[in-house]
């Protein structure tokens, strides 16, 4: 729903992707679904399953409300990024573009593992939350990001626009037991199909 221009532009590129996800999306019993439905997703944006990993760690189960340990999602990220000789991160900003706990909780755990753990060479982007009005603004959007980007020159910010925003449709119309009729509107008129506007954590 929000990265698909990101993993477009990476690995139409050629980049290495690997996506970690914290939870298998079981606040309404359906994790096991949306967990193979996850696989599919990634199946249909070209990233191979051996580079998807989906927890379903007791401390870290998905819901408004659910409140995810800082410190524990700090150490899961040391782990995986070690194991799998990563030198870059991309997640969520402060405010998770919806407003979910979880993913402010996912953008906190990182920025404590860059602050106790990270190597001094590694490199963190978030995916700036937009207003409302931006978030709706389908491909519209592509140009006030453009701008937005231009406006900050010293390469903290990169605008990646989605070269094939319907694959991310697709990618989404995986998710069956979510594909519900207001989830195919915000994939058909956010701006978030068509473009990301990454800034670099400091």
């Amino acid at each position: 729903m929000f990265f698909s221009p990101t993993i477009n532009f990476l690995t139409s590129r050629g980049h290495k992707l690997h996506i970690l996800c914290m939870s298998i999306g079981n606040a309404d019993g359906m994790g096991t679904i949306r967990r193979e439905e996850l696989y599919k997703a990634s199946t249909v944006l070209k990233v191979p399953l051996n580079q998807l990993k989906i927890l379903d760690h007791p401390g870290l189960q998905d819901g408004f409300g659910k409140v995810w340990d800082h410190k524990l999602l700090a150490e899961i990220i040391e782990q995986e990024i070690s194991s799998r000789e990563i030198d870059l991160i991309i997640t969520f900003d402060s405010y998770g573009v919806s407003g979910h706990c979880n993913h402010r909780d996912v953008h906190n755990g990182v920025r404590v593992f860059l602050h106790n753990k990270a190597p001094q060479s590694f490199e963190a982007w978030e995916l700036v939350s937009t207003n409302i009005l931006r978030k709706y603004s389908g491909p519209v959007d592509i140009w006030l990001s453009i701008l937005f980007s231009e406006a900050h020159t010293s390469g903290t910010t990169h605008c990646l626009i989605n070269e094939c925003p319907r694959q991310s449709f697709f990618a989404m119309a995986q998710h069956a037991s979510q594909w519900v009729w207001f989830r195919k509107l915000f994939v058909t008129f956010s701006s978030y199909t068509f473009v990301n506007t990454l800034k670099r954590i400091n």
